[in-house]
């Protein structure tokens, strides 16, 4: 399996400003998903902004994820849902989400990745791999981490935490399915666009 882009929104979004840009980002090239994650946002909020930018993904058949709360995704329609190890209980999530997408955060642990296969993770996600300004990150991860999962089981695996351009290829190399991003495409000084072109740049350039 090719290396794939995978986006993660901003921290803070304004949703009709920023559909015009996530749709370029999408038209720019390859992306596998869009995580909608507003950590602290009112419920309310999470649900206005994913109305307004899930269509712009799915008519263009990207995966639309919501962070956090498998039950609000669900109710939204979303393609599924990402989990962090204190959003809930994942057995019963993936109960809920069922024939829809479920991904968990593993940080830097093999036992954790175990576990999230063994409840029927789609994905699970490893990081941080470089230091990051999105959230404080409890652990740090290797690329070896990766290597040791892919040659070990079919679940995808997905880095994440201060990737960029320039850091990528250790984690394509090492059998990353999706590099997840924030700062590298939506910060990109020439725009999302470009950001993305960039990412799908060099992957390619690292053989993914």
């Amino acid at each position: 399996m090719s290396c794939r882009l995978y986006l993660v929104t901003p921290p803070a979004l304004a949703p009709e400003a920023f559909r015009d840009s996530l749709a370029a980002a999408l038209d720019a090239g390859d992306v596998a998903c869009v995580q909608l994650r507003l950590k602290g946002a009112p419920q309310d909020t999470v649900a206005r902004a994913a109305e307004v930018l899930m269509p712009v993904a799915q008519s263009r058949g990207v995966a639309f994820l919501l962070n956090d709360d498998a039950a609000l995704a669900a109710r939204l329609g979303c393609d599924g849902a990402h989990l962090g190890q204190q959003d809930g209980d994942h057995a019963a999530a993936r109960r809920l989400l069922e024939g829809r997408i479920l991904g968990i955060t593993c940080h830097a642990s093999r036992h954790l990745a175990m576990e999230a296969g063994e409840i029927g993770a789609d994905y699970v996600a490893f990081g941080a791999f470089f230091p990051t300004a999105t959230k404080e990150a409890p652990s740090r991860a290797h690329p070896g981490l990766l290597r040791w999962w892919s040659e070990l089981m079919e679940i995808p695996c997905v880095a994440i935490g201060g990737i960029t351009p320039e850091n990528c290829a250790p984690l394509v190399q090492a059998g990353a399915d999706f590099l997840a991003v924030v700062g590298a495409v939506w910060s990109h000084p020439e725009g999302p666009a470009a950001g993305v072109r960039a990412m799908n740049a060099a992957i390619r350039a690292a053989g993914g």
